[in-house]
């Protein structure tokens, strides 16, 4: 079984910074598609940002969020920048046994338990 913990959420104003952090627990890291998603209140969940050899992100976060992993930590990251009060939404940490960058959360096979991010004006 697969659990992803979030951690790194928080309040900040806009302008300021976060970094996520989602630790898996899994044996072979290296080989799973990792991804962000967020769900701002009254809102259907929506992509972020997600990684395999490569990343791909959502054009609203582009320029300001970067994706990255550690396969020796089995992490996965999401350092945000130049935070807007938009941004503010709970951030899913999410795994796909396939090794892609997938922007549909259905291609997802695990979910983390989420972190909040407020961001305020």
């Amino acid at each position: 079984q697969v659990q992803l913990v979030e951690s790194g959420g928080g309040l900040v104003q806009a302008g300021g910074s976060l970094r996520l952090s989602c630790a898996a627990s899994v044996r072979t890291f290296s080989n799973y598609g990792m991804g962000w998603f967020r769900q701002a209140p009254g809102k259907e969940r929506e992509f972020v940002a997600s990684i395999s050899y490569s990343a791909y992100y959502a054009d609203s976060v582009k320029g300001r969020f970067t994706i990255s992993r550690d396969n020796a930590k089995n992490t996965v990251y999401l350092q945000m920048n130049s935070l807007k009060p938009e941004d503010t939404a709970v951030y899913y940490c999410a795994a796909s046994v396939s090794l892609g960058a997938f922007s549909s959360d259905y291609r997802y096979d695990y979910w983390g338990q989420g972190t909040q991010v407020t961001v305020s004006s």
